[in-house]
């Protein structure tokens, strides 16, 4: 029982990050006036390579973004395993 709230809380917490790096790059891809991609989404999360003295329009969230996808990845695993050997029983 105690590693199925282990891993809820940690699925949890990632999916957390997550969104709310979604959510933040949302609201601010509303104000960028250029960006490079395919979209201006993912440029404001991620980031791009700086040219010359070019304003950076970008959060730079890609770091952060990747840790909740794989502590939301863990956890989804914990939760899986866990069930799978209460169901086995």
């Amino acid at each position: 029982m105690n590693k199925i709230l282990i891993g809820g809380f940690v699925m949890f917490g990632g999916l957390l990050v997550c969104l709310t790096i979604i959510l933040s790059g949302a609201i601010y891809a509303t104000s960028i006036t250029a960006w490079s991609g395919k979209s201006k989404l993912w440029f404001a999360i991620f980031g791009e390579k700086q040219y010359g003295d070019e304003v950076v329009q970008s959060l730079f969230l890609g770091f952060p973004f990747i840790v909740g996808a794989l502590f939301a990845t863990i956890g989804l695993i914990i939760l899986g395993y866990e069930y799978y050997k209460t169901f086995k029983k």
